[in-house]
């Protein structure tokens, strides 16, 4: 099991859900390959999405603050509002999906 940090005051059920189930440390494969292996709706990455910082921004929306992080091997998981989850590689490239 990840350790996740938390960045808001709230149990940590309620901001996580069951987004941690879905990663296993033991799996050598990437957080993308397992999510979507393991959740319901698979891993659906959305394009337009810029991450400035840990700050998610999508044209037209107001900005996202991080909820909560792990490192996953090489790469960060940061779950957002709305069920919005992002995977940070090391050279910084990104995706995020919808988990909701």
């Amino acid at each position: 099991m990840t350790t996740w940090v938390l960045l808001v005051d709230a149990p940590a059920e309620d901001v996580l859900g069951y987004i941690p189930s879905f990663l296993s440390e033991a799996d050598p494969r990437p957080a993308r390959e397992q999510f979507d292996e393991h959740y319901i709706g698979g891993w659906h990455p959305q394009d337009g999405f810029k991450l400035v910082g840990r700050t998610l921004k999508y044209p037209g929306d107001p900005p996202l603050e991080p909820l909560a992080f792990t490192m996953f091997h090489t790469e960060a998981v940061i779950m957002y509002p709305h069920s919005y989850v992002a995977i940070v590689q090391p050279d910084s490239s990104f995706q995020v999906a919808r988990m909701d």
